[in-house]
């Protein structure tokens, strides 16, 4: 049985934890979905503020992606505060892939260190528990903060996808991102 978050070093680090998504969350990260200047940068859809009904029905209906999505809350160590979320999705049993997603969605709470940490934490648990052997990402180059945080934490650029990305009345690259297993056993040895 695993421990829970707060006594699992897999799922705690030095400022972070990851936490369940917990129904009574969803008010507070339900605010940081609800503003458009968080989700500008989260996905490639347009973007449109998604309310707490929206977050509520997400969550009764997360059974449907038990087995591709795996998302958690970051609570800060010192006082269990909800900042963000992070996870892993579009998870591939046979090819051993997953998809990175991550926001940390208290304005006060960003450029502490949160994101890295979290970012770290949750590609430990998808090549030791998930037993992934790919971890990828795409973000857009108007996202440095993002960017920079996974260089940071081992990611290397695989390529662009021309003009993928329709924002502000223009097409927009996306940098495409990855971490190989034995990049991360070779970054993780170096640290």
């Amino acid at each position: 049985m695993m421990q829970s978050s707060e006594e699992s070093p897999l799922l705690s680090g030095e400022k972070v934890l990851l936490d369940a998504v917990r129904r009574d969350d969803l008010p507070i990260s339900a605010k940081w979905t609800g503003d458009l200047d968080i989700t500008y940068h989260l996905w490639t859809a347009a973007v449109k503020p998604i309310t707490l009904e929206d977050e509520q029905e997400w969550f009764d209906n997360r059974d449907q992606y038990a087995d591709t999505t795996y998302t958690f809350h970051i609570r800060t160590i010192l006082d269990k505060q909800l900042i963000g979320q992070v996870g892993l999705s579009h998870y591939d049993a046979r090819n051993r892939t997953a998809q990175l997603g991550i926001a940390i969605g208290i304005r006060d709470e960003q450029n502490k260190g949160y994101g890295t940490e979290a970012v770290r934490l949750i590609i430990d648990y998808g090549f030791r528990e998930m037993n992934l052997n790919r971890i990828e990402l795409a973000v857009s180059p108007f996202n440095p903060r993002a960017i920079h945080v996974y260089e940071k934490t081992g990611f290397t650029h695989e390529g662009v996808k021309r003009q993928a990305l329709y924002r502000d009345g223009r097409y927009h690259d996306v940098i495409v991102m990855a971490m190989l297993r034995d990049e991360w056993r070779h970054f993780r040895s170096n640290e």
